[in-house]
This record gives C-alpha cells, sequence and structure tokens, in this order.
C-alpha cells in the first residue's frame, strides 16, 4: 500500500506495513421478486408479512390472488437486500407451515409488470398531450370526466417510472399500483 492511498499518515504505509486493513467491497443491495404458493387460508398473508417486516426487513411491493387451483394463492413479494438478506427471507419463508413452494425469479429468466391506474387533471388544452403520453406508452385512457382522464398503463418498474415522470408537469390527482407481479419463463413449472 502506498502513503497516497492512505490518509492516516502513520509512517507504516511507506514501509508497506500499513495495520489498516482495506475494507471488503460491499455487496450492492438489490431489489429481488420473490414469488409463493400460499394456502388460501385465513392469516397467511398476515403471518408472511409479519415474518418479513419482523425481521426488520422491507417489503417494496407485495401482490396477492389466487391460481387456478382455489386452495391455493401466489403472492410476489418484492424485497431489497443483498444475497445474504435473501437467503434468510427465502429459508424463513420455506419454512412456513402454509407455504407450498418459494421462489427467487430475480436471476432466473422471467417476465414482471406492474399496472398503475392514474388520474391526472385533465384540461381542453393539455387532455391531447395527455393521450399522446398515454398512446406512448401503450397505456389506455379507462376514464374521462369533463376535468380529468384516468390512464392504465402495464409495464416494468423502469417503464413505469419512465410514464410517471412524463406526468410530472400535470397535476395526478391519484394514483393506484398494483405491486409487481412475476411468472418464470424456463419451462419448469415452479412458482
Amino acid at each position: 500500500m502506498s502513503t497516497s492511498s492512505c490518509n492516516r499518515n502513520c509512517g507504516a504505509c511507506a514501509e508497506k506495513v500499513c495495520p489498516v486493513k482495506p475494507e471488503p467491497p460491499k455487496e450492492t443491495v438489490r431489489r429481488n421478486i420473490i414469488n409463493l404458493l400460499v394456502e388460501n387460508q385465513p392469516g397467511v398473508l398476515a403471518r408472511i408479512v409479519g415474518l418479513i417486516s419482523g425481521r426488520g426487513y422491507n417489503i417494496d411491493t407485495l401482490n396477492v390472488g389466487p391460481t387456478h387451483d382455489p386452495k391455493v394463492s401466489k403472492m410476489t413479494v418484492v424485497v431489497p437486500g443483498d444475497a445474504r438478506v435473501i437467503e434468510q427471507v427465502i429459508a424463513q419463508l420455506g419454512k412456513q407451515i402454509n407455504v407450498l413452494g418459494v421462489t427467487n425469479v430475480t436471476s432466473r429468466p422471467h417476465l414482471h409488470r406492474e399496472l398503475i391506474l392514474v388520474e391526472v387533471a385533465a384540461s381542453a388544452e393539455n387532455r391531447a398531450q395527455l393521450m399522446e403520453i398515454a398512446t406512448l406508452f401503450k397505456a389506455h385512457i379507462v376514464g374521462v370526466r369533463t376535468e380529468s382522464v384516468t390512464i392504465q398503463m402495464i409495464g416494468d418498474e423502469n417503464t413505469v417510472a419512465d410514464f410517471m415522470q412524463l406526468l410530472v408537469p400535470y397535476k395526478v390527482l391519484d394514483m393506484s399500483r398494483s405491486g409487481v407481479i412475476a411468472v418464470v419463463r424456463d419451462g419448469s413449472g415452479t412458482v
């Protein structure tokens, strides 16, 4: 280690025996998409959310819906964290009695989407501009009122963010987002 890379000025670095060990690079935190198949029973959602949040982890988005089997629901949970955090979350989820399967789809071939409904103030002057923005994103105008339009848009998180960025100059009156949903595309038929 040279003295130019050390700010301690202890003199040891000049002799290449610096006692300060460089910190290992920190692992990046990424958004992980986790799919779960769970028994469609009262209290299962609360237990899953409690398990994740009770360990101090955050949930960015959560989506739950029935599957083709009315006894089974599919949950898609987006949890930020490094590999260690996600490994712990998946291990704990897999131990739950009502959980039938857990898959981290983030690093597997998959499709993920989010639906957004946004009501935007619209006047005669800007209605055409809002319709043009919707068209650019293959979104649909699903509600029209004299002073607003409601736009439905489906896309991945980056596309949704780009769409919302273009709406910044307009007055957003209301917005609802579904949260991420995802399916694995490797032919395994897993969660």
